[in-house]
């Protein structure tokens, strides 16, 4: 039994998805921004048309793309059950297949926490999903949904919106729990390295979304005030927005556990295309490589391209190793500041400080990895 206004927010998600999906970005005018209109059906139109400017401006943010947003009845709202259950965990965490998310579940479990994880299907991740869940802590509440949207024709492969649907999951399940209907506030764990969080453009062509904004905290923060708004009681927080990857790796609360297990997740932004293998050069792949020589444990993952900077013709063009080399060499020749410019810039997010000097330990890490084979 989950509150209405969290169906409606479910009804929105699933439309953006499927135009996400459906809305190919070479045939926009400069081969990356579209612009889409939406009429959802919702069960409160009125409230959700009063939001329609905050929501348009995170898609925007989450996207680069332009948005309309109309909102009118016609939404469903189940019949509510019988014998409504209430799962008494107290917490919701995103639980994706991929390390971060391991670890944010492992310390939460070791802080004393009892998380539901929530699990966004991904074909080649389920099975780990399901493997994680049941080893964390004796064996965690786990749900696992899949939003099964798919669009006549070819599919958009950057599927910048997707992660706003794992959002809308995780609230679904806080609005179920127990806690949220006694009246409190149910805190909902996006677990992300600080450095992938703000992907910041390593270079000038890989400004706006061309690098993903899943959990950037302006994209989080403008996610909460929708949700405040809704006065749905769900606090997103993301407790390692201010931790490198490799910090969170050597800050985990169950070393043992970890070890075991960090070389069963996925990181790779390119899985699926690798025949669900980890291809080893996209950026995550690198800053999951950088992150285990920072933690001083081997990588036992099986990657596609073991060294990083060897060229071959089969992978012409893949230049995410070269995008990281240049922004190190940018670091270097014009200093950090220079290279980071007014990215962080936000009004939302506040004082960047903290987020420069966290981007510049993650840039670090990338440093000491292509040190390592001999790109640097």
């Amino acid at each position: 039994m989950v509150a209405p206004r969290a169906w409606d927010l479910l009804s929105l998600a699933l439309s953006v998805v499927a135009a996400d999906l459906a809305g190919q970005r070479d045939r926009s005018p400069d081969g990356w921004t579209r612009e889409f209109e939406l009429e959802v059906a919702v069960t409160d139109p009125s409230f959700w048309n009063c939001q329609a400017t905050a929501i348009t401006e995170a898609l925007a943010f989450l996207t680069t793309d332009r948005w309309q947003l109309r909102f009118h009845d016609g939404g469903m709202l189940p019949a509510p059950p019988r014998d409504p259950a209430f799962p008494e965990d107290d917490c919701v965490v995103l639980l994706s297949g991929g390390l971060d998310s391991l670890v944010g579940a492992v310390d939460l479990v070791a802080a004393g926490r009892r998380p539901l994880a929530v699990s966004q299907i991904v074909r080649g991740d389920a099975e780990k999903q399901v493997d994680f869940a049941s080893s964390i802590g004796g064996g965690l509440t786990h749900l696992q949904l899949n939003h099964n949207a798919h669009i006549p024709g070819n599919e958009e492969s950057s599927q910048r919106a997707r992660s706003l649907i794992f959002l809308t999951f995780g609230v679904l399940a806080a609005t179920a729990l127990r806690r949220y209907h006694d009246g409190d506030v149910v805190p909902l764990y996006v677990c992300e390295n600080g450095f992938i969080a703000i992907n910041p453009p390593l270079t000038g062509a890989r400004l706006g979304s061309l690098s993903t904004r899943t959990a950037h905290p302006e994209f989080l923060a403008k996610l909460q005030g929708v949700l405040d708004a809704a006065d749905l009681r769900v606090d997103v927080k993301n407790p390692y927005q201010l931790k490198t990857k490799g910090e969170m790796l050597a800050g985990c609360a169950d070393q043992a556990f970890l070890r075991a297990q960090a070389a069963s997740s996925t990181s790779c932004g390119r899985f699926q295309r690798f025949n669900y293998r980890q291809c080893g050069r996209c950026v995550p792949c690198q800053v999951r490589r950088a992150a285990f020589v920072a933690w001083g444990v081997p990588d036992t993952t099986s990657y596609v391209y073991e060294p990083i900077g060897q060229d071959d013709a089969e992978h012409a063009g893949f230049d995410d190793v070269r995008s990281v080399a240049i922004a190190i060499a940018q670091v270097e020749a014009d200093g950090f500041d220079g290279w980071i410019g007014a990215s962080l810039s936000s009004r939302v997010v506040g004082n960047p400080g903290p987020l420069k000097t966290l981007v510049k330990r993650g840039l670090d890490e990338l440093k000491a990895l292509h040190r390592i084979y001999g790109v640097t």
